[in-house]
């Protein structure tokens, strides 16, 4: 497994400063007199600008569930946690996920301010290089900014003046666009197509450009155009532009989509344009990041709810991790919306299949520890074949541990262990299946004689002889909904209800990527933007210019080496909006972008009655295209009922 070298230890030397570096969830950090002309001192700020896309955005659950909940791809399967972002539910300022997700971007952008304005003050042979980087950075979250607030403020502020401006002004939507357009054409002139110092870490050419295609994107959904010239033609242009010159960019696309997702390709992936690197559990640095890279446990179900069935305590689940949040489920949509006959995507985004572990490797734990017998009263309540009864359920995965310096135990996938253990004894690791790319893509569809998981999640609709057939619980993915929402209750006698198909783009085993015994956490890079969406890109702005045949060629690369041997991605008929959309379902789902997508088509009303009726009963079209401003940010400025919180009732208006 090839290990980042990570960003983050320069950021150490802004401790050295005298700026009161604040948490990165508070609003409004203060500068200090410190000498920021130094060069070690102005560049240790500069790698703090990077900070809050490890340490927030993309460490927790609270930018992710703005970015994809209340969208008709995700809801919260069985409680009530954050209903104010999944359904519109009670949403207001001092909501923590969109606040949090607020102040994280707002507050950062007066550190890559300071980066820009002292740069000619200090002297270093990759100033240009990190002045660009600072640009990037800023227009990326000024993008957050606009994409989910709305027309907020453009900050002038510096962190190292200690200057607040406490009646701030909100600038327009045209006018933050023109200014992240800005940055990104002035940092990809500057950027090197290869990251400085070779740390894949930072931003570079690709990442400008890439990120310049997006906010073309975003902002042509607000009706905007550059010189006479309409946005999604710009999008359009960015996009083929680096699709066409791939190889002078330093850009890649895999030919087969199972190899994006394999743990092997976790670590500096080829794809990405912009990566947010993970810690290295085996390297020194881990001790000086404060990350908490947690989606796993929010966006993957719990099969131990069935505990008679699946022996695994929650607490010590080495393979799956410790899954015990449950707050962010696919919906019918989102299912339905793969045809998993030919889409290997499908796999490879959900896991339904769910199988316990051992841990021969390092003695922790027998091939036969989680076994399960088959007993009269097993089939009984789960509807398991008759002809199985005193047959077993045995491990999937076989799990190695390994002492680490840094971060505590780290665990690794060994391999599978064949199926058929009921009938032979497979303990011997030389009879492990290995070369498997991700052990949480589980190979569609599962062999009705497989002995190694618990329970499936049945995508193709089983009646009860056909479940009959089958030595694992059966589930019907479909009989977990009422209409478009989940039961929430028992509807078989068993506790399924609390079953989903999983999310998997977050979740990672291998060397490195563990907290010890915190198995709520792994530690994996995460792409902010990929090659794949460029080919979106361009085949959305086509589609928008009133051309849609041009951007066949886009959708159609993507679903090719998405097929699975043996089969073919069917023809695409008329190409339309909705064509697009559900491209993009396949493709990105879970990766930050659904809510942005819908918002550009001014669609997320009409898709939520469509396909999430939770949702569309709190939805108003007037107030939720823009996610509210921070409690935070309005309680310190004096001029809060003047700003405006967006239209959620905590100000007079909205405040634009």
């Amino acid at each position: 497994m090839k290990t980042s070298k990570l960003l983050y230890m320069s950021a150490l030397l802004a401790g050295t400063l005298s700026f009161t570096a604040c948490e990165l969830d508070e609003y409004n950090p203060s500068g200090g007199d410190a000498n920021i002309t130094n060069y070690n001192a102005w560049r240790g700020l500069q790698a703090y600008c990077y900070s809050p896309l490890n340490e927030g955005l993309f460490s927790e659950f609270n930018f992710l569930s703005v970015a994809e909940g209340g969208t008709d791809m995700f809801e919260n399967p069985s409680k009530d946690y954050a209903q104010e972002v999944f359904f519109y539910e009670g949403l207001t300022p001092s909501v923590q996920a969109p606040k949090v997700t607020f102040n994280q971007a707002y507050t950062t952008i007066s550190t890559c301010n300071a980066v820009i304005n002292h740069a000619d003050e200090v002297e270093g042979a990759d100033k240009d290089i990190l002045v660009a980087e600072a640009k990037t950075l800023r227009a990326y979250y000024n993008l957050v900014l606009v994409t989910y607030y709305g027309p907020v403020t453009l900050s002038d502020e510096d962190i190292s003046t200690g200057i607040i401006n406490t009646r701030p002004k909100r600038n327009t939507v045209e006018e933050f666009y023109t200014a992240i357009i800005k940055d990104l054409k002035e940092a990809a002139a500057v950027l090197p197509v290869q990251p400085l110092d070779g740390n894949y870490g930072r931003v570079c050419k690709k990442t400008a450009l890439g990120l310049m295609a997006r906010a073309y994107a975003q902002g042509a959904g607000e009706g905007l155009s550059e010189d006479g010239v309409s946005y999604w033609m710009r999008a359009k242009d960015t996009a083929e532009e680096l699709i066409k010159n791939a190889s002078s960019y330093n850009i890649y696309l895999y030919d087969d989509v199972s190899d994006l997702w394999a743990q092997a390709n976790n670590r500096n992936n080829p794809e990405a344009l912009f990566i947010v690197s993970g810690v290295d559990a085996n390297n020194e640095s881990a001790n000086y990041m404060s990350v908490n890279r947690n989606q796993l446990t929010f966006t993957f179900c719990n099969p131990n709810k069935l505990e008679d069935l699946y022996k695994i305590a929650d607490k010590s689940n080495y393979y799956l991790g410790r899954v015990n949040n449950n707050a962010m489920a696919p919906t019918p949509y989102a299912i339905d919306v793969f045809d998993a006959s030919w889409d290997k995507r499908w796999e490879n985004t959900f896991m339904t299949a769910f199988g316990t572990f051992s841990m021969v490797t390092p003695g922790w734990l027998k091939y036969d520890n989680y076994g399960v017998e088959i007993t009269q009263a097993l089939i009984d309540k789960y509807g398991m074949g008759q002809q199985f009864l005193g047959d077993s359920i045995r491990p999937y995965a076989e799990i190695n541990a390994i002492a680490s310096t840094y971060k505590g135990n780290q665990y690794d996938f060994v391999g599978a262990w064949p199926k058929g253990g009921y009938a032979a004894h497979h303990a011997d690791p030389a009879n492990l299946i290995t070369g498997i790319k991700n052990p949480f893509v589980i190979d569609y569809p599962v062999d009705v004689d497989d002995d190694r998981f618990a329970v499936v999640l049945s995508k193709d609709y089983k009646t009860d002889a056909e479940k009959a057939q089958s030595r694992y619980f059966t589930v019907n993915i479909r009989d977990l909904f009422d209409g478009n929402q989940y039961k929430r209750q028992p509807f078989d006698g068993t506790n399924s209800y609390q079953l989903y198909p999983s999310l998997i783009k977050y979740n990672w085993l291998y060397n490195g990527v563990s907290e010890g015994s915190n198995l709520q956490r792994r530690y994996g890079d995460i792409m902010v933007m990929r090659t794949a969406e460029l080919y979106l890109i361009a085949a959305e702005a086509w589609e928008r210019l009133g051309d849609a045949e041009q951007g066949r060629k886009y959708l159609e690369k993507l679903r090719n080496r998405a097929a699975r041997p043996g089969t073919q991605a069917p023809a695409l008929g008329t190409i339309t909006e909705e064509t697009i959309l559900d491209e993009y379902a396949r493709e990105m789902a879970g990766e930050y972008c659904r809510w942005a997508l819908l918002k550009r088509h001014h669609l997320l009303g009409e898709r939520l009655k469509r396909f999430n009726s939770r949702a569309a009963e709190s939805f108003d079209e007037s107030i939720h295209y823009c996610r509210p401003i921070s409690n935070d940010f309005l309680q310190q400025i004096d001029n809060r009922d003047e700003y405006g919180d967006n239209g959620y009732g905590t100000t007079p208006t909205k405040g634009y």
